[in-house]
């Protein structure tokens, strides 16, 4: 790996000296040698004047060939500084479901202005995309792929994927429609070559074709295509029209951004922060959260507040209630990572749920029942009050229980009333753990006041 790394370092300096120099037939020489991943990384290392530079001296088409290694949230400016016809060249180069999901970000009269200055046939690909609904199916899908009608022989099959083939996304699977434009089967590559060249494709098609529709929600896309190891599937209308196909690189980023999402909610906020976002941007997505998680704080110290006399008499209870708390969140939020993982890839049907419920109560009895017999003996050797230590050990074992049931119920709930799991986050999961075990902590304290004293 080092010395892979060291290449690619020795590579970008003469690059960049060929770029600082302007030497353009060396600097396409070197740049158009490298992967296009590699390209972009280069590209974004660069000073804005040195990007100028490399808009002159690439094609529309090279430049598309490396945003596609982008991340989409650090592209959108690339395209703003680049000239406007050169950057609608640029789209109108690049696959089409890409294109489409960089304008989706951008302002409408920037989209219209894209759009106006590119080739017709180009601009209707990106338009009949852009109407789809966010994160469905249509959104993510490219209408570059190869159909073939079910009356094709194999020979003008094989003519037709020659002459389509370099401009189609992928070329593995073959999508077969009737006169009506319908999917009625699928035929892999390899069963196009090895048939006869004068069968007809009806005749060597699988009829059993996995699809989706254009409105699936694009996770329910991501999670069959998992499930089934697909290399791309067909989309259609509700008609059972082929519109389009996803294939695997977009799966990808989708599983990638809806990990992103997931993680976000169990933190607590609407979204993850880039380091670009300004502060006033990021606090407030932050504050909705921080606002309704200060009035449950308020909650907590009111309750703490309830047991003022018995905290009176027996001061030393107050040391404990961290310790009490601390151990509620922290177990709470593992059970709470569990479920919302198991919920979020679709591991669960009904009797997974139980067995999840029922394990995570036996996990917390034992590790409740670990820690509480422990920190009993800590604090018998500590303070010489054997009813203290088992006081805060039943505590502690009470708490660890109930903890980690709330963090594995309140998520199969939330899924059950059709909420996103994910929103019942970490600090949320333990701020309740918070008050359940403040509950439990002073109610056994009252409740065995006498043998404390």
């Amino acid at each position: 790996m080092e010395n892979i790394d060291e290449m690619k370092e020795i590579h970008f300096n003469k690059i960049q000296q060929y770029l600082t120099e302007e030497n353009i037939d060396l600097f396409r020489n070197y740049f158009l040698e490298m992967h296009p991943y590699d390209q972009a990384q280069f590209f974004i290392e660069v000073e804005p004047t040195e990007r100028i530079l490399i808009y002159t001296y690439l094609s529309p088409q090279e430049v598309a060939a490396m945003m596609e290694h982008i991340e989409l949230e650090d592209i959108q400016p690339f395209f703003i500084e680049m000239h406007p016809r050169f950057a609608s060249g640029v789209f109108a180069e690049m696959a089409t479901d890409d294109a489409v999901d960089i304008l989706n970000e951008m302002e409408k009269d920037k989209v219209v202005s894209f759009l106006t200055m590119m080739d017709a046939e180009a601009a209707q690909g990106i338009k009949d995309l852009l109407h789809y609904e966010e994160k469905t199916a249509g959104s993510i899908m490219t209408t570059e792929f190869i159909s073939v009608y079910k009356t094709q022989t194999v020979i003008d099959t094989m003519k037709q994927l020659k002459k389509e083939g370099p401009n189609a996304e992928t070329i593995y699977y073959l999508y077969v429609v009737d006169d009506d434009k319908r999917l009625v089967g699928v035929l892999s590559l390899r069963d196009l070559i090895i048939s006869d060249d004068h069968a007809t494709i009806e005749s060597i098609m699988n009829e059993n074709a996995f699809y989706v529709s254009v409105a699936d929600d694009q996770e329910e896309v991501a999670k069959m295509m998992r499930d089934y190891d697909f290399l791309a599937v067909p989309v259609v209308d509700y008609q059972q029209h082929l519109l389009g196909i996803i294939t695997v690189d977009d799966i990808l980023d989708v599983i990638d951004e809806e990990a992103s999402e997931d993680y976000s909610k169990l933190a607590g906020i609407s979204d993850v922060a880039r380091p670009d976002t300004s502060p006033l941007i990021a606090a407030k997505k932050r504050l909705p959260w921080l606002i309704i998680l200060l009035f449950l704080g308020l909650l907590t110290a009111s309750l703490i507040g309830q047991f003022e006399e018995t905290l009176s008499k027996v001061t030393i209870l107050s040391i404990f209630i961290p310790l009490i708390a601390g151990m509620a969140g922290n177990t709470g939020t593992q059970a709470l990572a569990v479920a919302v993982r198991g919920l979020a890839t679709g591991e669960y049907g009904e009797t997974g749920k139980l067995k999840l419920i029922l394990r995570e109560a036996g996990t917390g009895l034992i590790t409740g029942t670990v820690c509480g017999i422990l920190i009993t003996l800590v604090i018998f050797l500590w303070q010489g009050n054997l009813y203290l230590g088992i006081l805060v050990g039943l505590s502690i074992m009470a708490t660890l229980v109930v903890a980690t049931l709330a963090g594995s119920l309140i998520p199969i709930l939330m899924h059950r009333l059709k909420i996103d799991p994910a929103v019942a986050s970490g600090p949320f999961i333990t701020t309740i753990n918070d008050i359940i075990s403040i509950l439990i902590y002073f109610g056994l304290a009252t409740t065995f006041m006498s043998l404390l004293m």
